[in-house]
């Protein structure tokens, strides 16, 4: 089985953020990104996804995080697409749910090689600490962009507006690992009646 791991680097005026996935690690993480709050989150992707994850961003978080969130998931949809490679022998399609305490998320994704965002999250306040709740989709939308996947993202219910963030992300993490496994009755073949993801 080829090894599915990669850095990418992506340099702007703006930001400056190396990513490095491994799809078939242990759940690693290790982020230094001026963002605890996300930093959180991110911690929730690798170890609900068992993917090792490192990422280092520097940005003009002085302005606000915007260009900061933006681009780390811009970064992390170009790593994430390719460690998964040719896409031969992959489940291809992943989703979860999970709760936590009165929040319920659920995730659905499919890398389809074609990106589209479906988010129907609604936070009950406009941040978390000093984390503007805003960005969460500006993340995702910058993964789903580059990593060219299917992805949506239902808060199912939730008054807690950190336990709605963490059960969107553990949800992500958890249905990413479904699609990327191994699909032993796949074997060699990409996942699709066209022959080409």
């Amino acid at each position: 089985m080829p090894k599915r791991s990669t850095t990418v680097e992506r340099k702007t005026l703006e930001t400056q953020i190396a990513v490095s996935i491994d799809l078939d690690g242990s759940g690693r993480g290790r982020f230094d990104t001026g963002l605890p709050f996300l930093e959180h989150m991110l911690d929730q992707i690798a170890r609900h996804g068992l993917f090792d994850l490192d990422i280092q961003a520097k940005g003009d978080l002085h302005i606000d995080g915007h260009h900061t969130v933006e681009d780390i998931g811009i970064t992390l949809g170009q790593a994430f697409t390719r460690a998964v490679g040719d896409k031969k022998g992959i489940r291809r399609y992943g989703h979860a749910y999970v709760p936590l305490d009165e929040a319920l998320s659920r995730a659905v994704v499919d890398l389809s090689g074609r990106p589209g965002l479906v988010y129907a999250v609604e936070f009950p306040r406009t941040s978390i600490g000093k984390f503007d709740t805003e960005l969460f989709r500006e993340f995702f939308q910058g993964f789903v962009n580059h990593a060219k996947v299917t992805l949506h993202l239902d808060g199912l219910r939730g008054k807690n507006a950190h336990h709605m963030a963490e059960t969107i992300y553990k949800a992500f993490g958890r249905a990413l690992r479904m699609a990327v496994e191994h699909d032993p009755r796949c074997a060699d073949t990409i996942p699709s009646t066209k022959g080409t993801l």
